[in-house]
């Protein structure tokens, strides 16, 4: 492990800038993520700060759906020792997700795989999903909403949808709420930087 130069710490979260030597190092020896995997999206800090004033329970089993860099999962992992699975279509995101889960000394499960290749028997095992900035085509809407409603069938706990307020997104949340019992809350933080959203809260009771 590097020393601590260009890291900084978020909600107990050690990330990575860009200057880091081992982000620079996979930069120059890995295929680069495709969809838009190449970067930590800042919805992730509107989930990070839900989740500081609303804990999971110890030892949760998480979810991580269209991870990216997985700076939500290894939260859940650090903060609450929970045991985290992270999925995204692209597998080249893996790497990027590995080394920032070293930096916080956690163990993150990968898979590589789209939303709708999901099954519910895949979901039964989850106690909570969490996705950050998701939603940005419109396509993925619809994805998304298949696999809440396999979710809610396989009897999982919770579901959380981070998102910087695009369009796709609204349409999920307004079907969600219609056929589900959840709520979506407008979400502001200010730090590490200004960033404004909204959090698609499901419960499935």
């Amino acid at each position: 492990m590097s020393s601590n130069t260009h890291i900084k710490n978020h909600y107990g979260v050690n990330f990575l800038s860009a200057q880091h030597k081992d982000l620079r190092r996979l930069k120059n020896s890995n295929e680069q993520p495709s969809i838009h995997g190449n970067k930590f999206w800042g919805s992730t800090y509107l989930l990070m700060d839900y989740l500081n004033n609303n804990p999971l329970e110890a030892g949760a089993n998480v979810l991580e759906i269209g991870c990216g860099w997985g700076l939500g999962g290894i939260f859940c992992a650090k903060t609450f020792k929970a045991n985290v699975t992270a999925i995204d279509a692209d597998p080249s995101v893996f790497p990027y997700l590995q080394c920032h889960a070293e930096h916080n000394d956690v163990h993150i499960q990968t898979h590589s795989c789209y939303f709708n290749e999901i099954t519910e028997e895949d979901l039964a095992c989850f106690d909570v999903i969490i996705g950050a900035d998701i939603c940005f085509w419109d396509e993925l809407a619809e994805e998304v909403l298949g696999l809440v409603e396999k979710a809610c069938d396989a009897d999982v706990k919770k579901v959380l949808i981070s998102d910087p307020e695009r369009a796709p997104f609204f349409e999920l949340a307004e079907t969600c709420m219609e056929e589900f019992y959840a709520e979506l809350l407008p979400y502001a933080v200010d730090e590490p930087k200004r960033t404004t959203g909204a959090i698609l809260v499901i419960e499935n009771a």
